[in-house]
Formats: C-alpha cells, structure tokens, sequence
C-alpha cells in the first residue's frame, strides 16, 4: 500500500532519500496557466538541498526554451534549459546517443516547432515539419506534389508527433518514408497519448496521428520517447549519469497512474503520486501493491509545508 504524505517526518525522510527529482508538469506543477500552491518553494527547497530537479513532459509541440518562458510566466525563476526534458528533446536525444545517427542525415518530421528546434539544436537538419510548403495549398492534395515525388535521400530517421495542422499531403510523405528502402529507416514516436487535454476539452493526441501513419505503412514505432516507455527515461539516463548508475536515487512526480507512475516504476525509480491531477485518493488505495505508487501526497507544496 502507498504511504501518505502527511508528516514532517515523511516529508523530510524523501527530501534526504533521493538525489533526483522527475517531474511531471501539467498537474503536478501548474494546471494550465496557473501555479500550484507551494510549488515554487518546494522546487527552491530541493535545490537547496542539493537535489537534481527534472521536468518530464510529453507535450511535443514545446521545445525546451518554450517551456522555460512558461516556467517564468507562472512565477518560477532560476529553472535551466538542461532542467527540462519534453518528449521532443528526448527525441531527439535518442535519435543522438542512442540511434547515434550520423549528423549528415536528416530528419523528417511529422510534427510542430519544438521537435525540429531540439534537433537543430543537436546539429540534425530537419525537413516537414513546418515547412510553409506542406500546407500552401490549403486542403487541396495534389499527388504530383514536389515534396510526394521527390523523397530526400539523406533522410536518416522519421520522427512523428503531435501535429496541429495536419493534411493528407503531410500523412502521405510520412507513410513514403517509412516505407522506403524496405522499411529501413528508423521510425521514432514523442509519444502515444491518444488524447491531448486543454483547458476545457480533449483533442485529438499524437498517438492517434501516429497510429495513422504505422497502420498505412504497416509499421511500429522502434521507439517512443514518451512517457510510460522507456525510451524517454534511457533518454534522460543518457543526459545523467548518476541517474543511470543510481535509479533507485531517483524519485517519479506525477498525477497519473498509468503513466507517470508506470514510467518510474518500470525505469526502477521510486514514485509520488499527487492528488492535484486526475487520480482520487481511493483510486490510488485500490491499487495492488505490486503497481501502487511508493507514496502519494495531497499536493507536491506538501513536501514544503511539512518541513517548515
């Protein structure tokens, strides 16, 4: 059964248990717009103490600056770029120290700015994406289009992700890459959420984009990069040694069951399950012990409150 939270004495028996802190955002750090109570002192908390402090997301679409202007705007200061991991950087780690793809390659993307930002960051040349003539023709598909019939050779990898403005034309480019040279080139997922939540509503998720493209191409990903897989935390292991030699150092912050908690449990990482996302406090006690979270707490704020 998950322990709770609710002491100074527990609180502070995980602030000295752990050297790494991962942390999912939306939920756990902000909803939306807005900051969590106590959020930004527990964060100022940790780093004090030393702790390396880790914001895991699978929002694709954002590229590391992009959250960081986000971490600003919602009132927390001092957060660094290496700090931050999304779907999209962990992408395009992957397709750098674990593909190891040589830089003379490119990389096509089915996807928005912040998986081709990462990538460029990384010395990759992407194409897609948002290349204006993807979609200057509006919904009309013509297939004699230039990009349709003249696929680029150097082409090394395909990644696909959340994608907002998405046509046959964009689709139909994807399934030619996949299927080319026999299939050969490595097809790479941010992440297969089958929903993306807003404010007030669900839209449509990357997953359900990239089922679209693996069931015409006759393909699966051979890596996710999004939470729960694995491929995300080999990712950031890759990034941090001492989380790599040490995962039992680290600690999983979440909101959600299936997945953030999934994903620490299966990279061998203990987990805090927050109640300020999705999940209720009977949920999280139903579950069998062999998936429950290791702790959950009202809210992460509770690790600052506790402890003063």
């Amino acid at each position: 059964m998950s322990l709770k939270v609710d002491s100074r004495d527990k609180a502070q028996e995980i602030i000295d248990k752990y050297d790494y802190f991962l942390f999912d955002c939306d939920g756990v750090i902000w909803r939306g717009d807005h900051i969590l109570p106590k959020v930004a002192e527990t964060l100022d908390l940790l780093k004090k103490n030393n702790k390396t402090v880790l914001f895991v997301t699978n929002n694709s679409t954002k590229s590391r600056d992009d959250y960081l202007g986000k971490f600003e705007k919602i009132g927390i200061s001092g957060i660094t770029k290496d700090e931050v991991f999304g779907s999209s950087y962990a992408s395009a780690v992957y397709i750098e120290k674990i593909l190891q793809l040589p830089k003379d390659k490119k990389v096509w993307v089915l996807g928005e700015a912040g998986i081709e930002k990462e990538l460029q960051e990384l010395g990759y040349t992407t194409i897609g994406g948002t290349d204006p003539r993807l979609t200057a023709d509006g919904v009309t598909f013509d297939p004699d289009h230039e990009l349709l019939n003249n696929l680029d050779k150097d082409v090394g990898a395909v990644i696909v992700g959340l994608t907002m403005n998405l046509n046959y034309l964009k689709l139909s480019i994807t399934m030619q890459y996949l299927i080319k040279d026999n299939k050969s080139i490595p097809f790479i997922a941010t992440n297969i959420d089958s929903t993306f939540p807003t404010k007030d509503k669900l839209l449509i998720g990357a997953g359900s984009i990239i089922e679209s493209v693996s069931y015409a191409s006759g393909r699966k990903p051979d890596a996710v990069c999004g939470k729960p897989n694995q491929s995300m935390l080999n990712a950031i292991k890759a990034d941090n040694e001492g989380l790599k030699a040490s995962p039992g150092k680290g600690l999983m912050v979440g909101d959600r069951l299936n997945t953030d908690m999934k994903f620490g449990r299966d990279g061998g990482l203990d987990t805090l399950l927050v109640l300020t996302g999705i999940e209720t406090e009977d949920r999280v006690l139903a579950q069998e012990k062999s998936v429950a979270p290791t702790y959950y707490a009202d809210k992460l704020g509770d690790l600052f409150e506790m402890t003063q």
